[in-house]
């Protein structure tokens, strides 16, 4: 699923990503490209950080918010 919040209003957007973790816990694999990077570590067991189409960095959500680089440069968080 390509950027499926982009335009979307908040409410509509939970909704979205509510219904996107369902279908990912009865096993279903999603693989989701979004800038939501709040929403998507919550659900995501493994995650991407891509810049100019270059994997920058990878893996659990956890490993990618322990850096700070990151966390500020690309995460927006």
């Amino acid at each position: 699923i390509d950027e499926p919040s982009l335009g979307l209003a908040p409410l509509i957007r939970e909704e979205l990503f509510a219904a996107i973790a369902r279908i990912h816990s009865e096993g279903v694999p999603v693989l989701l490209v979004e800038q939501e990077v709040s929403q998507v570590f919550k659900m995501a067991n493994r995650n991407y950080v891509l810049s100019q189409g270059r994997i920058l960095a990878e893996g659990p959500a956890k490993l990618l918010m322990a850096d700070e680089t990151l966390r500020a440069g690309y995460l927006g968080l």
